[in-house]
């Protein structure tokens, strides 16, 4: 990426960046408007301001086979963003491919992997202490024992 593409907004026409390398053309990326539920007065009985961004995965030729698996696996076939935020249609739209672009990224993130720890002296001892206490407890609830 050039220092002029650094400059463009994240939802340039060129594509939505997701993370690193990856940029998904806005051609993949569906855009529906419609109009917006909640208060507005007039002004929303006449606009369709709420924008919803939609992302095929299974149609997408920009994701390798590895992105695609892991987007299906984490989201399904279909990722969606719905804005409504505003009155303005334009910013709703940068709102859902914004978030649209966040939850591509989330879903293609590579999570770490765990390292096995023992648990600490102290946390097994407080593991037994409340155990030896809840012990108590539900003695302490038995009904009287007749000799």
């Amino acid at each position: 990426m050039s220092e002029a593409e650094a400059d463009l907004p994240r939802d340039h026409p060129r594509g939505l960046h997701i993370a690193g390398e990856l940029t998904i053309p806005l051609a993949e990326v569906t855009v529906r408007t419609s109009r917006s539920s909640g208060p507005g007065g007039q002004h929303a009985n006449v606009t369709a301001s709420r924008v919803e961004a939609s992302f095929d995965v299974l149609a997408s030729s920009t994701l390798s086979e590895e992105q695609r698996e892991r987007v299906l696996a984490r989201v399904g076939p279909r990722v969606v963003a719905v804005a409504q935020d505003e009155r303005s249609q334009a910013r709703n739209r940068e709102l859902a491919l914004s978030r649209l672009s966040e939850r591509l990224a989330a879903a293609l993130a590579v999570p770490k992997r765990r390292r096995a720890t023992r648990p600490t002296a102290a946390s097994r001892e407080r593991r037994l202490a409340d155990k030896r206490r809840a012990t108590e407890r539900k003695r302490g609830r038995r009904p009287p024992e007749d000799s």
